[in-house]
């Protein structure tokens, strides 16, 4: 077998869950996540988050009320004007607006877009303003 090397960290921003029963997903990933080293890193009114994964309730504030869908993706913006570029390549092919670009409370320079897809997710383009990134991705080395 040959080194294969992958990279994390340069796509996916973040993945929410918006579940029925928050009390029987916690249950679920404590045990799934515990069993694989993680743990819950923080909580609050309708949701808890481990690493990129948050997983709430429809009537929290970051599901705007409703279930969406089967997941909500959200993926890293270079900028402002890829998310700008996301929604209206997002629309221009027939996706449901769910959101317009522009700024979002969850913190300082947030700044993003949201279309439901064909199969009812809620996918998410966001720019998180100006930053510096410590590496372009995780590299991840197998060797033979």
């Amino acid at each position: 077998m040959e080194t294969q090397k992958l990279h994390r960290g340069r796509l996916i921003d973040h993945i929410q869950l918006v579940v029925r029963d928050l009390d029987a997903s916690r249950t679920f990933y404590d045990a799934v996540f515990g069993a694989l080293g993680f743990k819950v890193e923080g909580e609050g009114p309708g949701f808890f988050w481990i690493d990129e994964l948050f997983v709430s309730t429809a009537s929290s504030e970051a599901a705007a009320g409703k279930l969406t869908g089967r997941h909500h993706l959200a993926f890293q913006a270079k900028d402002q004007a890829a998310v700008q570029a996301f929604h209206a390549a997002g629309l221009k092919v027939g996706a449901e607006d769910h959101g317009a670009p522009g700024e979002r409370p969850y913190h300082p320079g947030y700044y993003a877009a949201f279309l439901i897809d064909p199969d009812g997710n809620n996918i998410e383009a966001v720019y998180h303003g100006p930053y510096e990134r410590s590496a372009e991705s995780v590299e991840i080395t197998f060797d033979s």
